[in-house]
């Protein structure tokens, strides 16, 4: 990416543990790139260049929140992760109404309405930058897991969608759809249906978070502009 100033600034949702936290961690390594993370727990990193929100995401008011303590405290950025995200690994005649909205909420809800916010912001930069996190589950039709699917693929569709709308302002909108990963997220699903899904993948492994920053750092490159409205499965 390329910025008016010398500085970058990176939004990345969920960022308190896991996967966002280790994306934000990678990115404090580079001296122009300032992060900001938010999550519903208080911050996890300590360093001068990272910014912490504790925002509840879900709620409708959030996005439009967050966006302006952005503005007010940095008034810039330049490329947002929507990594934040929730599954519940049940059947759909065991899913709560409560818990499918939940889920819709988070997973899909909150990208919606905090992409809607963001692309304001990024718009007035150059190579401007949208990375959504999606999954295998999707074109896996992973059965057990109907609501949470079902809310990634709507990720999938907005991706492919806000892709041609936003390509007009220089900016560009992926996805990545890891297989299993050793996270939390994870770690409520027997040994059994994990082994069952890398069995259905074309690289029976886990993925690391080393594979998902790889195909981040990529789509972030100026020189990766062509590379639009695309769903980046790894595995």
């Amino acid at each position: 990416m390329n910025s008016k100033t010398n500085r970058e600034v990176i939004l990345i949702t969920g960022s308190s543990k896991g996967i966002g936290k280790s994306i934000c961690e990678h990115f404090l390594k580079s001296p122009e790139v300032v992060v900001i993370g938010c999550s519903r727990s208080p911050s996890t990193i300590k360093h001068k260049k990272y910014i912490h929100y504790q925002i509840d995401m879900s709620k409708k008011e959030s996005s439009n929140e967050l966006i302006q303590h952005i503005k007010k405290d940095v008034n810039q950025l330049n490329a947002l992760i929507n990594n934040v995200g929730t599954a519940a690994m049940n059947h759909l005649l065991l899913t709560t109404s409560e818990k499918v909205d939940q889920i819709i909420n988070l997973n899909l809800k909150s990208v919606i309405n905090l992409t809607r916010e963001a692309v304001k912001l990024i718009k007035k930069e150059e190579n401007g930058r949208i990375i959504n996190m999606t999954t295998v589950a999707v074109p896996l039709s992973l059965e057990g897991e109907a609501v949470y699917v079902s809310s990634k693929a709507g990720i999938e569709a907005f991706t492919k969608t806000i892709a041609k709308e936003l390509n007009s302002f220089g900016i560009t909108v992926n996805a990545i759809g890891p297989g299993p990963v050793k996270t939390d997220l994870i770690k409520n699903i027997s040994e059994n249906k994990i082994k069952k899904i890398l069995s259905q993948l074309s690289c029976n492994e886990f993925t690391r978070v080393s594979d998902i920053i790889n195909v981040i750092d990529f789509l972030l490159k100026k020189e990766s502009r062509l590379i639009n409205g695309q769903i980046i499965y790894l595995g």
